[in-house]
């Protein structure tokens, strides 16, 4: 759907919130509409209530008057409460029907005696400019068979109730335009915002890995949704970087490697004149070989790492006995480089994590450590750069501890260390510092620790040892 589509009026009203708005203004209007007619109706019934009383304790007084006088009494009487066009409206016949007294000018037809009364229309004069008005009456039939009408003009009435209909009527108008008309209004808002964020995602869609959807800072639910959707765009922007380099690499960094490979067997089957050289030349052509693929097992298992391919391995992971058998594993190696390995200061922490990859970042630790913290060849003991001044031998010291909700794990040597410009390069790929250019090794090692670090929510900090390398690892317990 393009973004013309978008625009137009039937994508506005096929917008849930302008459904929405249709439903809450329907339901509105239900409510006040029932409420408004029980209002009306009390009020109707009060009302009538009222007027029949009035009328009731009126006609039992003007009966009794006929009763205990005579009609020329109750003649006299109605003719005196009839005096003036007001509310209260009296018509008294005679037995054939002719009018006696009242101000009524005509007997209404539609009230008959002993009945409960009831409304009509009527007018103070005969015509049709007269102005019609509605009352209510009662009916009693006379002794001497006549009747007499007692009535109130409840016009007024009438025309509240009127006005209150119309003014409701208008209010549910109001409602029905207003209700549709913001939620027009919202619907619109909500697909200019749609529209953004489409835009936006077609670009990224294009190949602008780099873009990301609008955040206009209000903090409704489109920023949190950007928010959201931009986090997963930068994970999978660093991941396609991750791949990208990783390819590069693998292009520019083995090529050498291979290429060498290649030349030392050329060179084998040139030089070769015995077996026992044939074999030897064999010998380093497989030891090559095994470099190159544990390269490429490290740049696989960094990249499974950066992808997240192993939450489901994670299990809760006691880390001391992980530590303890990473320093047993490797104290031989240590003492024949001449340092010696500690390991006391283990806590007893847990987490939940993969066990192989975390003791595969602690005993790359530890490689790290033998192979660039030991005694450099050739110098005496106290010219040596891993001996303190004490004269004291080199070691390397494995710590564990629980700091603020975090396990902390420390390998750290008295070696040489690392300067402090280069310890944020010494955990990218492939870097190999000019110190350790003479060793073997591949630049893979502390890039594969941090790896294992973010894929667990933790860090890995180099820091100064004084002397030597001090490195820290810490994970979410």
């Amino acid at each position: 759907m393009t973004a013309s589509d978008t625009a137009s009026p039937r994508a506005t009203l096929r917008t849930t919130i302008f459904g929405l708005s249709a439903v809450g203004v329907a339901a509105y209007l239900v409510v006040t509409a029932a409420m408004f007619a029980a209002v009306v109706w009390q009020l109707n019934r009060g009302f009538a209530a009222d007027v029949l009383e009035t009328l009731s304790a009126e006609v039992r007084t003007l009966t009794a008057i006929a009763e205990t006088e005579d009609a020329e009494a109750l003649r006299r009487t109605v003719q005196r409460l009839s005096r003036g066009a007001n509310t209260r409206l009296y018509f008294l016949a005679a037995a054939d029907g002719s009018k006696l007294a009242g101000n009524l000018v005509n007997l209404p037809p539609k009230l008959a005696p002993g009945g409960a009364g009831g409304i009509f229309p009527y007018s103070f004069a005969a015509g049709p400019d007269s102005g019609q008005r509605y009352a209510a009456g009662l009916a009693v039939q006379l002794s001497e068979g006549g009747r007499l009408i007692v009535a109130r003009d409840v016009e007024d009435q009438r025309q509240l109730i009127w006005w209150l209909r119309v003014l409701a009527l208008a209010g549910f108008g109001i409602i029905v335009l207003g209700g549709l008309g913001l939620g027009w209004l919202a619907s619109r808002s909500v697909l200019s915002r749609v529209d953004t964020m489409s835009e936006a995602t077609r670009r990224i869609m294009a190949g602008e890995l780099a873009g990301r959807l609008p955040i206009e800072g209000s903090g409704d639910e489109f920023d949190r949704l950007s928010e959201s959707v931009n986090a997963m765009l930068a994970r999978i922007e660093d991941l396609m970087h991750g791949l990208k380099e990783v390819s590069d690499n693998i292009a520019h960094d083995l090529k050498t490697p291979v290429n060498r490979l290649r030349h030392r067997a050329e060179a084998t089957l040139r030089t070769a004149k015995t077996p026992g050289e044939l074999s030897a030349g064999l010998g380093q052509t497989i030891e090559a070989a095994d470099e190159i693929i544990k390269t490429f097992n490290a740049l696989l298992l960094i990249a499974r790492l950066e992808a997240g391919a192993i939450e489901e391995t994670k299990a809760t992971v006691a880390l001391a006995p992980v530590l303890a058998d990473a320093a047993e594993l490797y104290e031989p190696v240590a003492e024949e480089a001449g340092l010696k390995l500690i390991a006391e200061d283990l806590a007893d922490v847990s987490i939940k994590a993969n066990r192989h990859l975390i003791g595969q970042a602690v005993i790359n630790l530890i490689d790290n450590a033998i192979k660039y913290g030991r005694q450099s060849d050739g110098l005496e003991a106290n010219e040596r750069p891993g001996m303190q001044a004490s004269g004291t031998s080199p070691k390397i010291e494995i710590a564990l501890r629980q700091v603020n909700g975090r396990a902390v794990i420390t390998v750290a040597d008295n070696g040489p260390g690392i300067s402090a410009k280069d310890r944020a390069r010494a955990t990218e790929r492939f870097v190999r510092l000019d110190k350790s250019r003479s060793l073997p090794g591949t630049g893979l090692g502390l890039s594969l620790v941090a790896a294992v670090a973010r894929l667990h929510g933790g860090e890995l900090r180099l820091e100064d040892n004084a002397p030597g390398l001090r490195a820290v690892l810490t994970l979410p317990v």
